[in-house]
């Protein structure tokens, strides 16, 4: 009885305790599910998808609550999840998987800023990294990127890991993610194209554009649209820098990670 009332107290439930389970709601009968395995104080708590579920204002609440549950009891958390928010939400560390083997083990950020290969690049970020045919050019001995007609030069990070697996020029896909593109401004050299799409979240506006025949998402904070507005059919051009390139060879593999 003892553990019972402490395993309300954490999940707030308490009030809860004399109702049958149909008189219970979707995100109530979670936490007792939850309640009945840390009653008996596990080592490891196993999550298989516990969410998937709930509608997404219970999804996020619950999600919510399992970070504070696991602020509260000391088990290992294994959360098994299709959904990458709930993964960079809830993990310390992340072991990504596909058709049974691993791509890469890491921290949330890790795998954000260094994902191993074009899989883990594609699955973490939301929305999805861009991915361009560009190609890898050495001049002059410094490396850069050549894509839809601009060239951009790679920062010295970038210029060490290449030189040191001995790179070679050669065809790639480039990945940027939409937050790490920006429009363009006057003398720059830019990549053009037009807008399909206009999705305005508030505090960003989320631009789906055309370039050359290829979809691409930019990111762009409100504040930095100076009061421009984009509509199906504008022109823009867009840019980014070496920085924010990730490099995949032709079998997928991150050559600066």
């Amino acid at each position: 009885d003892r553990k019972v009332k402490e395993a309300a107290e954490i999940l707030d439930i308490t009030q809860y305790l004399g109702r049958k389970p149909k008189a219970l709601s979707g995100g109530q009968r979670q936490r007792v599910a939850i309640g009945r395995a840390i009653v008996r104080e596990p080592k490891v708590l196993l999550m298989d998808e516990p969410l998937s579920n709930l509608d997404a204002k219970l999804r996020n609440q619950m999600r919510a609550e399992i970070i504070k549950l696991r602020q509260k009891i000391k088990s290992t958390f294994l959360y098994v999840t299709h959904d990458q928010t709930e993964a960079m939400t809830l993990g310390d560390r992340i072991v990504i998987m596909r058709d049974g083997f691993i791509q890469q083990i890491g921290t949330p950020q890790n795998l954000f800023d260094k994902p191993a290969n074009l899989f883990v690049a594609g699955f973490i970020g939301m929305p999805q990294m861009n991915f361009f045919d560009a190609e890898l050019v050495n001049e002059g001995g410094k490396y850069a990127v050549a894509v839809q007609g601009i060239k951009v030069v790679l920062p010295e990070e970038k210029q060490q890991l290449l030189a040191a697996k001995g790179a070679a020029a050669q065809k790639i896909t480039l990945g940027v993610r939409p937050p790490h593109i920006s429009l363009a401004k006057a003398g720059d050299v830019a990549i053009k194209a037009k807008v399909d799409v206009s999705e305005m979240m508030g505090s960003e506006v989320h631009l789906h554009v055309n370039a050359d025949g290829k979809d691409v998402v930019i990111i762009v904070p409100t504040l930095d649209l100076g009061g421009a507005s984009y509509t199906y059919g504008s022109e823009l051009s867009f840019t980014f820098s070496g920085d924010v390139c990730h490099i995949f060879d032709a079998e997928g593999k991150n050559l600066v990670y």
